[in-house]
């Protein structure tokens, strides 16, 4: 029995020696020391030797099955250097190469100016509300003050759905629904996307967008309107522009204003971003309508609150010195890479 473990270590060695590859030495290593392997077999032959060959035996396998095991692991380490040896030279990485070019998108200009009025009025302690823009003609339109034979309800100037259900024309039913499920005070912007059935052309779009403001508590005036407004004035268009108001007709609101702002480009002198007037038109706004008020469950006699509204794409296009609506949608990246 001790030749035939001799002859198995003899096979063993020159078999190893002469394997190519790990997958190689993983069959030689079950071949040889696996449940079924010569040396196991060995193991399980000993039942016909007698007592004193028993252990003399069993020693040789165990020291015979070490020494083969150790073999097995310095070959398989070297197969693992060869393979990263290999790698090293077939996956080095040139440096000195250049690149791939990564194109870096930005915000779009309405997102930017977006992010900056949010900023401008949770500074001042607002809080953003959102809504519907798929939305129902009693917020649109009935808790708003503005009846069904209003000229806005037309069929030619809102996007119907069915009778009673429309694109939004304003983010106003935002606050008509803040009103209806917050109790006073209440101070919030109204950010998104708005529908009107406007043709297209260089100032006006069937989609633009719109941030509306409403504030309602106990005795809010007009005061704290134009203040409000003369703050976020000098946050967005800078320190030095100011603000008048003009009367004005809005259904929801009365008193009733079209907020105009000093130009911020030349100051008030006249130029070609203010057609030489030196003030441009920023937004409406005015006191909130008593129905308005009670049409949301808010007593007038004890609240009173404020409300304004303006186009994003109006203030994108002063601030940025465009002059054609339609650049901010038609996606050309020449275009929008300049901010």
């Amino acid at each position: 029995m001790e030749e035939q473990i001799a002859k198995i270590k003899e096979n063993s060695i020159k078999e190893m020696s002469q394997c190519n590859d790990e997958k190689e030495l993983n069959e030689l290593k079950v071949k040889y020391l696996g449940k079924k392997g010569e040396l196991t077999k060995v193991l399980r032959g000993m039942g016909a030797l007698n007592s004193e060959e028993r252990p003399v035996i069993g020693a040789l396998v165990n020291k015979i099955r070490d020494e083969l095991e150790a073999l097995i692991e310095n070959k398989a380490q070297e197969f693992k250097k060869q393979e990263l040896s290999k790698r090293l030279q077939t996956e080095n990485i040139d440096v000195t190469e250049p690149s791939k070019k990564i194109h870096l998108g930005s915000l779009h200009p309405i997102t930017k100016i977006i992010n900056e009025v949010e900023e401008i009025f949770l500074g001042m302690g607002y809080q953003i509300a959102d809504g519907p823009e798929v939305e129902k003609a009693i917020y649109n339109f009935d808790k708003l003050n503005t009846p069904p034979d209003h000229p806005a309800r037309d069929l030619q100037d809102t996007f119907y759905i069915t009778d009673d259900i429309l694109l939004r024309s304003q983010t106003s039913p935002v606050q008509a629904r803040v009103m209806e499920t917050q109790k006073p005070p209440i101070k919030v912007i109204c950010p998104g996307a708005v529908y009107r059935s406007d043709s297209v052309d260089s100032t006006h779009s069937p989609v633009f967008h719109q941030v509306e403001g409403l504030v309602v508590d106990k005795n809010i005036s007009m005061t704290d309107l134009k203040g409000t407004l003369e703050m976020f004035a000098k946050k967005c268009l800078g320190e030095n522009t100011k603000i008048r108001f003009r009367p004005h007709h809005f259904p929801f609101t009365e008193p009733s204003a079209e907020a105009d702002v000093s130009c911020f480009v030349c100051g008030g002198k006249g130029c070609k971003v203010c057609k030489g007037e030196g003030w441009i038109e920023l937004l409406g706004c005015g006191m909130v309508h008593p129905n308005v008020l009670k049409n949301c469950n808010i007593d007038p006699d004890e609240y009173s609150g404020f409300a304004f509204g303006f186009g994003v794409e109006r203030i994108a296009m002063a601030k940025f010195g465009i002059d054609d609506m339609r650049l901010l949608f038609e996606n050309d990246i020449r275009f929008l890479k300049q901010f």
